[in-house]
């Protein structure tokens, strides 16, 4: 082989070595790009690993968001507590079981004085001019009206106007005159005994002390704090079926005895305060607050009342359930709650008497 075809056959072999640089060379380059990628695996480890520790902590925030095993009985508690929120008053609380005594106090207080400023003229009810008519006369209005007794005892006390005459009267006329206030057997019966007890212990006059008059025929506390505390003027709480059913609506006491009820209230008061206290509730009784429909929406003590919401509430409602005597209002100073008044703030138009 000539020199020359030496050289030509050995040019083909010189385009190899780029060839090697390209295999070892800078071109390796994407290759160590590579190693990244490699390494990636290691941040996708710790990647990972730290989004597995916000996952474990995000459930764990879900199970603290969720309050295990308390869940299905919470409704219940709600539910409980719902239900005792409905019985709530919008105006006042249902209960006041645990109310502190000196709350109670403050609160029946208050009570009497709102009912002071509503019925200044407070006063019993019955018809009399000595301490002997109003003795007969509360007697009689045991199961009847203030107002039946008030239009029989005219007849009654112009006929036999003293003990003595009374007491030795024939039972058959007095029976006739009686008649109206029902139960009149006994009612005469009564009237006649304490009349002729009267007549023999007393001289004709009737006692002052508590202890004499509950020895009168039909005479019990009832009837001898309403003599003692209007004709004598001394204090004593009645308790009559209106006393007794607000006072126990406002709980003021859970006595069901009139004699505990007596106990219970008077504690709560002044004894110089008893006679009017008993007529400011009877007075509310027999015109707003009625035993089975309460005029709720007209009451000026509503806020004060643990029984509000019993009757009607609607004041307009309420209003139409108001007892009058006739002739509208009673009594000149009358300072009438609210929901008497019409849009002029005058006094509504009155109603019969019930």
């Amino acid at each position: 082989m000539t020199r020359a075809a030496k050289k030509t056959s050995e040019k083909p072999g010189k385009p190899e070595k780029p060839a090697k640089k390209a295999a070892t060379g800078k071109k390796a380059a994407p290759a160590k790009k590579a190693a990244p990628a490699r390494t990636s695996k290691t941040s996708r480890t710790s990647a990972g690993t730290s989004a597995g520790k916000s996952a474990a902590s995000g459930s764990a925030a879900v199970k603290k968001a969720v309050p295990p095993k308390k869940v299905a009985v919470a409704p219940e508690k709600a539910t409980a507590a719902v239900g005792k929120a409905s019985s709530v008053r919008t105006v006042a609380p249902k209960s006041r079981k645990n109310e502190s005594h000196t709350a109670l106090v403050r609160r029946a207080r208050r009570i009497d004085r709102e009912l002071a400023e509503v019925y200044p003229y407070a006063h019993p009810e019955l018809d009399f001019e000595n301490p002997f008519q109003l003795l007969v006369a509360t007697v009689l209005s045991a199961q009847t009206t203030d107002l039946r007794v008030n239009q029989t005892t005219p007849a009654l006390f112009a006929k036999y106007p003293t003990p003595e005459d009374l007491a030795a009267a024939d039972p058959e006329e007095v029976e006739g005159i009686l008649r109206p206030t029902g139960f009149f057997r006994a009612k005469t019966r009564s009237v006649m005994g304490l009349s002729r007890a009267l007549a023999e212990e007393f001289g004709g006059e009737v006692p002052g002390r508590l202890e004499d008059l509950v020895k009168l025929p039909g005479v019990g506390r009832k009837t001898a704090f309403v003599v003692l505390g209007n004709a004598f003027g001394r204090p004593g709480i009645t308790v009559d079926t209106h006393f007794q059913r607000l006072v126990r609506r406002w709980q003021w006491t859970e006595e069901t005895e009139p004699d505990k009820i007596e106990a219970a209230v008077g504690a709560l008061f002044p004894k110089s305060e008893w006679t009017m206290l008993s007529h400011h509730v009877i007075f509310h009784g027999r015109r707003i607050c009625h035993a089975r429909k309460p005029a709720c929406g007209a009451c000026p003590i509503a806020p004060l009342c643990p029984a509000y919401g019993e009757g009607e509430t609607d004041p307009e409602k309420a209003k139409k359930l108001l007892k009058y005597e006739k002739g509208g209002f009673p009594g000149q100073r009358l300072k009438p709650p609210q929901s008497y008044l019409d849009a002029g703030g005058r006094p509504a138009p009155p109603l019969a008497a019930g």
